[in-house]
């Protein structure tokens, strides 16, 4: 099962007009609500299942700039700044702290490709900086093998997922936001081709302005609207263990494995670059999109079944009046594949043997809203005035979730954006204008 995650105490009544409707209650969508609300802007997030549930507290609490797609430093840059500030913003501990996060690497083609994005990061705002072996060993000591080098951001963060979001959406229910939970969102209401409103398992709330947030649900929402978004989900496997003394103090990733120390001391691991690859009628529908990740990245993906005849029984269209998929699944809560798990460790304890002396107490899984190019959709709909898109982070959502939510929200009130979001339009996948996935590194 999922981690414990911090309740959020819903609305007791059922409102009927506002001006912003949010479709999800995760990072981004409680981010979307807090920012909304913040304007003075009446606004209903609307969470089919409970604040966090899937993959905003799933993940491994990761506020990283360090390596980021080029066309993602910007947004990165705003979002850092806010999660700098987030603590005092909701008046809760969310576990923020500053620790750093690196890259560490065995060879010296990943160094040299670490440093032209230096050279290009730096300049937008990034404190980045490659580490020689001696610092690696020095930051990460007690490894049985030097790391050649690394890419290390000293101002990179962690956080806690299992409170941040639900501490985002309480400080939006304070800014007069209303929150209600177990409560999806059927249909989006068009006049004239415009967005009226939602239909809800409730009933109608009328508005100006829907922002969909639904990270692995977008795309049915969406196809339900005949509306292209190019996502596709990816399952990924994480374990956390019992409190460790002596671990390092900042996060790190490598090409196996990648740990984090917990605000309880123990430590989150997983295999960022070893996941499983849900194979359903919409990876072949969108099989020319993702030609060129598969390209990369197919050595590291595991082809899985398990959800074929789940999105066949999903796509079935219903109308507003009859139970949704939404309702039928409230909360995803796939299975950690244990192989992921034990091998995930066993590599980490290999190389930090330190790893070792703890127990594993949690293992669990989340679904990861992936597109073609493995940067998000924050995007305005040309063909439906008043509808918003922010999904498809593909592993980076908690890092962007406040960067997003600002941007949804000035979208969502026709102000401009903090941020440049051409890079992240939801027609590029139609109009050729995206370039290919940037090579990891």
């Amino acid at each position: 099962m999922g981690l414990i995650v911090d309740e959020v105490t819903a609305a007791a009544d059922f409102p009927t007009e506002t001006a912003v409707v949010v479709i999800g209650g995760g990072i981004v969508g409680a981010s979307t609500a807090l920012f909304l609300a913040r304007k003075g802007v009446p606004v209903v997030l609307c969470e089919k299942g409970h604040i966090a549930g899937e993959q905003s507290s799933r993940n491994w609490g990761w506020i990283i700039t360090c390596g980021r797609d080029d066309r993602e430093i910007p947004i990165s840059v705003l979002s850092a700044r806010l999660w700098s500030g987030m603590t005092a913003m909701v008046e809760a501990d969310i576990g923020y702290r500053a620790t750093g996060i690196a890259r560490l690497y065995d060879s010296d083609a990943p160094i040299a490709v670490a440093e032209a994005w230096i050279r290009r990061a730096v300049p937008q705002g990034l404190g980045a900086r490659i580490l020689s072996g001696a610092e690696v060993a020095s930051l990460f000591p007690g490894a049985t093998r030097p790391f050649k080098g690394g890419l290390f951001v000293d101002g990179d963060a962690v956080a806690e997922p299992q409170r941040a979001a639900p501490a985002i959406a309480r400080a939006a229910q304070r800014n007069g936001a209303i929150i209600l939970t177990n409560c999806a969102v059927r249909a989006l209401d068009t006049e004239a081709g415009r967005v009226s409103g939602v239909w809800t398992e409730r009933g109608r709330i009328k508005a100006d302005a829907v922002v969909l947030a639904g990270g692995a649900w977008s795309r049915l929402f969406c196809d339900s609207l005949d509306v292209r978004l190019s996502q596709l989900p990816v399952q990924a496997s994480v374990m956390r263990t019992a409190p460790l003394t002596g671990g390092p103090l900042p996060a790190a990733v490598t090409q196996h494995y990648s740990f984090r120390r917990r605000a309880d001391g123990g430590y989150t691991i997983g295999d960022p670059f070893n996941t499983l690859a849900p194979i359903t009628p919409s990876s072949f529908r969108f099989m020319r999109d993702f030609t060129p990740m598969l390209r990369m990245s197919w050595r590291r993906l595991r082809p899985t079944a398990s959800r074929f005849m789940t999105e066949l029984r999903d796509a079935r269209r219903r109308p507003p009046g009859a139970a949704s998929a939404y309702e039928g699944t409230r909360v995803n809560d796939p299975d950690p594949n244990q192989r992921f798990i034990d091998e995930t460790r066993r590599r980490l304890v290999e190389r930090f043997p330190i790893f070792g002396t703890v127990p594993v107490e949690q293992s669990w899984a989340g679904l990861l809203d992936v597109t073609p190019d493995a940067i998000p959709v924050i995007s305005s709909v040309p063909a439906i005035p008043g509808f918003h898109v922010g999904t498809g982070f593909s592993g980076h959502g908690f890092t962007l979730g406040p960067g997003a939510g600002h941007v949804l929200a000035d979208l969502a009130t026709n102000t401009d954006p903090a941020v440049d979001v051409s890079p992240f339009s939801i027609t590029r996948f139609t109009d050729g204008s995206r370039p290919d996935p940037q090579v990891g590194f």
